[in-house]
C-alpha cells in the first residue's frame, strides 16, 4: 500500500477503505509518512469530502492511535458531555454534578482553553488545591467512589489527532466537517464513555457561526457516534452572546456555584438543565426528556448537585469550602465598572469580542504554553434585549495589571451595540439531533 495511491484516490473523489485509512493514520503517527503527503490528503478531503463510513473509520483510527480508557469496571452507563467551545460556557461545572447526583456516572476528560474560548481544566484549576491531572486508575476509582470525575486529557490520548489537527491548522483545512467530527469524537471514544451528549454552539462566539453549519456538524457527529457504538445526542445552542454572565476562570466557577446553590438563574442555568436532561435520557436513566428535566431540577432544588460538586472537589484534592464560601476563590481586588455611554436597548453583545477582552486581561492564552491569570475576567450586567441608561454599568472588569486595561476596554466596547430599537430574540436552543433525526425548535 502506498500513500501516493491513497492521495490520488481521494483526489478523484473515491471512498477510502478502512485499511487505507488505518494505514495513513498509523503511518503518520509513527513518523513513517511525511507531513507533505498528509497535507496533500487533507486538502483532497477538504474538497472531496468523506462518506459516513470513512468518517467513522477515521474516528476509530485516531481514537485507537494511543491510550484508550476502559471504564467497564464502573457499574452503569457512563455519560460524557462535550461543547464545541464558547464564551462564558460553564455548563460542565453545573450539569456534571447534577447528572451524577441523579445516579448516572460522569467520567469526563476536558481540555484547556485557547484563544477566546475558555477551558474546563483552567476553570477547575482556579479552585484552590484541585488536581485535574489524575492517573487513569485514580480517575476510575473516583468515578466508582462518588459517581463523577473531571480530569484533563492525558498526553497519550489520541496522539494521531493532535498531529493531524496541528497540520490542519497550518494547511487551511480546519473547517472540513468530517475532519472536525472525527477529531471531536475520537477524543470522546478514547475517553471511554458509553453515552455522549454534544453541545454544538452557533453564533459569533462559536466555531460554526451559522445555524445550518452547526446542525450539519451535529448530524455528522451523531452519525459517527452511533456508527461506532456510542449512544450520541447533539443539541445546537446559541453562542451569539456569552452564555453566562461571567467570563474568566474563577469568576465562572463562582457563577456555577451560585447556580447550583439556587442563587442565580439565567441562560447558563437553563441550557445546563436541558443538557442534563438529555444526558440522563441518552444514558437511559429516564424514559423521556420531560422526566429527565424533572430529575435534573430536583437535583438542583434539593441541593444534591451542590453537594456532589463538594464531593468532586474534595476527591481531587481541592478546598470544598469554596462551594459554601466562593470568596475563597482567587479573584482580583481591583474591580472597574464599564458604563454605558448612551440610553437604549442592548442590541448585541459579540461573544467572541467579549472573550477576547477577557483574554487581553490575562484570562486566556494564545498558545498552549502561555500562563493564565485565574483572578481576572469580566462580569456582565446586561444581556441582549435589555434596556440600559447612560452611565449604568454594562460590566465589571476584574483586573490585576492595569497596563492591559485600555485595549481590553476598547475591545469590549466594540462588542456591545446599543440601539434605540430592541433586537429580534434568539432561542437558547435551536434544536436537537438524535439517531432518529433532527428536531428544530425555530
Amino acid at each position: 500500500m502506498r500513500m501516493l495511491d491513497i492521495i490520488l484516490k481521494k483526489r478523484h473523489g473515491k471512498e477510502l477503505t478502512k485499511e487505507e485509512i488505518n494505514f495513513w493514520v498509523k503511518g503518520y503517527a509513527a513518523g513513517h509518512i511525511p507531513d507533505y503527503q498528509v497535507s496533500a490528503l487533507l486538502m483532497a478531503i477538504y474538497f472531496q469530502g468523506m462518506t459516513s463510513s470513512e468518517t467513522a473509520d477515521l474516528t476509530l483510527a485516531m481514537a485507537y492511535s494511543g491510550d484508550v480508557v476502559d471504564l467497564s469496571s464502573i457499574p452503569g452507563v457512563k455519560v460524557d458531555k462535550h461543547s464545541t467551545g464558547g464564551v462564558g460556557d460553564t455548563t460542565t461545572l453545573v450539569v456534571a454534578p447534577l447528572v451524577a447526583a441523579c445516579g448516572v456516572p460522569v467520567a469526563k476528560m476536558s481540555g484547556r482553553g485557547l484563544g477566546h474560548t475558555g477551558g474546563t481544566i483552567d476553570k477547575l484549576e482556579s479552585i484552590p488545591g484541585y488536581n485535574p491531572f489524575q492517573s487513569t486508575q485514580d480517575f476510575i476509582r473516583i468515578v466508582k467512589d462518588i459517581g463523577i470525575s473531571l480530569v484533563g486529557q492525558t498526553g497519550d490520548l489520541v496522539p494521531a489527532d493532535k498531529m493531524i489537527y496541528a497540520l490542519r491548522d497550518v494547511t487551511g483545512t480546519v473547517e472540513q466537517k468530517s475532519l472536525i467530527a472525527s477529531s471531536i469524537m475520537s477524543k470522546k471514544i478514547a475517553a471511554g464513555a458509553d453515552a455522549i451528549v454534544l453541545d454544538v454552539k452557533t453564533g459569533s462566539g462559536a466555531f460554526m457561526e451559522s445555524v445550518e453549519d452547526a446542525f450539519s456538524l451535529a448530524e455528522e457527529m451523531v452519525n459517527v457516534g452511533n456508527l461506532v457504538g456510542r449512544r450520541t445526542t447533539a443539541l445546537v445552542t446559541d453562542m451569539s452572546q456569552p452564555l453566562g454572565m461571567a467570563v474568566g476562570n474563577a469568576l465562572e466557577v463562582k457563577e456555577a456555584i451560585e447556580i447550583l446553590k439556587g442563587e442565580r438563574t439565567g441562560a447558563l442555568r437553563d441550557v445546563s438543565l436541558i443538557l442534563g436532561a438529555y444526558m440522563l435520557y441518552t444514558a437511559g436513566r429516564c424514559s423521556n426528556i420531560e422526566q429527565g428535566k424533572d430529575m435534573i431540577q430536583d437535583a438542583l432544588y434539593s441541593g444534591k448537585g451542590a453537594d456532589k460538586l463538594k464531593e468532586l472537589i474534595h476527591a481531587q484534592g481541592g478546598d470544598q469550602r469554596v462551594v459554601d464560601d466562593p470568596s475563597l476563590l482567587p479573584l482580583a481586588d481591583n474591580v472597574i465598572a464599564i458604563k454605558a455611554e448612551q440610553d437604549g436597548y442592548i442590541y448585541s453583545i459579540d461573544a467572541r469580542s467579549v472573550g477576547e477582552a477577557a483574554h487581553l486581561l490575562g484570562a486566556g492564552r494564545s498558545s498552549k504554553e502561555d500562563m493564565i491569570d485565574h483572578r481576572v475576567g469580566i462580569v456582565l450586567h446586561k444581556r441582549t434585549g435589555e434596556t440600559v441608561r447612560m452611565g449604568e454599568p454594562l460590566a465589571d472588569f476584574y483586573v490585576t495589571r492595569e497596563e492591559l486595561l485600555d485595549k481590553a476596554i476598547d475591545t469590549f466596547k466594540r462588542a456591545v451595540v446599543i440601539r434605540q430599537e430592541p433586537p429580534e430574540p434568539k432561542p437558547l436552543v435551536y434544536g436537537v439531533v438524535t439517531s432518529e433525526g433532527v428536531e428544530r425548535y425555530y
